[in-house]
């Protein structure tokens, strides 16, 4: 199996290879930081012009992770787009994919630092969504048994490459990997993401196949990354 399950909090949760998390219990996909109409939004502001494809790539991905588990809810953690402005610029094909993805299940939009939820799409739109004990909300907090997304957190195994997306979790926190196609990561040992938690911390990649390992401390100093801060 691709797929990596394992118990957080009183529940069994499963980390897929493409970056979604799966409740198989309450039969919820969840998925993060999707940032569709990311090209238009810098062709936009910077007139740099990327191949406006990543739209396209990442809702396949979650066409397939929904053809998969058939989820009765889907929950995006926020930063699903870019900008509100992106959220208007969906071609007719994309729009139609989504609408067809929505259809016959509940969808839960949760607001990012990026979007406050797509609102002219279908859908509810939250600020944090609370089940079975579990918080999801899209900037990590002060909350015990927290889902969350945001840092984009990137990981390598030693001598295996370039680092991967991965999810982070310890006892009490659960942070997913970005989802959409043209995101940036953080490095899992960075101060920023490493303050987040308390005890030992396993890291998930994703890819082919789901790669649970320990994270290691870094032994160099952090270097300056763009995704540090609030605003990846």
């Amino acid at each position: 199996m691709n797929a990596h399950s394992f118990t957080f909090g009183e529940h069994r949760l499963t980390a897929l290879p493409s970056g979604a998390l799966w409740w198989a219990d309450r039969q919820l996909l969840c998925v993060s930081d999707l940032h569709l109409g990311k090209s238009d939004r810098i062709a936009r502001r910077s007139g740099v012009m990327l191949p406006p494809y990543e739209t396209q790539e990442t809702l396949a991905k979650l066409s397939h992770d929904i053809a998969v588990t058939d989820p009765k809810t889907v929950l995006c953690l926020g930063d699903s787009f870019d900008d509100l402005m992106a959220a208007d610029s969906l071609s007719d094909a994309d729009d139609t994919t989504l609408t067809s993805l929505q259809a016959g299940r509940q969808w839960l939009w949760l607001e990012g630092n990026h979007d406050p939820g797509p609102l002219a799409l279908g859908g509810t739109h939250l600020s944090i969504h609370q089940d079975g004990g579990l918080t999801f909300r899209h900037i990590a907090s002060d909350t015990q048994l927290e889902i969350s997304g945001h840092y984009h957190p990137k990981y390598a195994i030693l001598g295996a490459g370039n680092a991967r997306p991965c999810f982070l979790t310890d006892a009490k926190r659960l942070i997913l990997p970005a989802y959409g196609a043209y995101t940036g990561g953080l490095r899992a040992t960075d101060p920023v993401l490493t303050r987040l938690f308390s005890g030992s911390v396993i890291a998930i990649l994703t890819g082919h196949r789901a790669i649970c390992v320990p994270v290691k401390p870094s032994a160099h100093p952090a270097r300056p990354n763009r995704l540090r801060g609030s605003r990846p």
